[in-house]
């Protein structure tokens, strides 16, 4: 007998895997990156670092290109923060 049973991932795994990919792009193009920290009472928290630290265009990278992405697969989400 086969088992067709399938391991579904948890939110937060999935969020993980979906800043990994954000993350890999803002390496390649930019030289800074985005990492998961948590996910909590739809609040999401990342670490910033690379060439978003210090970088004067962190919070627009933030609230529109992360925030965007995350808010297209997790629409509940209702605030990402940078810790």
């Amino acid at each position: 007998m086969t088992d067709h049973s399938h391991a579904v991932a948890s939110d937060e795994e999935k969020m993980t895997a979906l800043l990994e990919r954000v993350s890999a792009y803002i390496e390649q193009f930019h030289g800074g990156y985005v990492q998961f920290v948590s996910f909590e009472d739809n609040i999401v928290k990342v670490k910033m670092g690379g060439a978003c630290d210090g970088c004067s265009l962190t919070e627009t990278t933030l609230q529109g290109w992360i925030a965007g992405t995350i808010r297209q697969f997790f629409p509940d989400v209702e605030e990402i923060i940078a810790v």
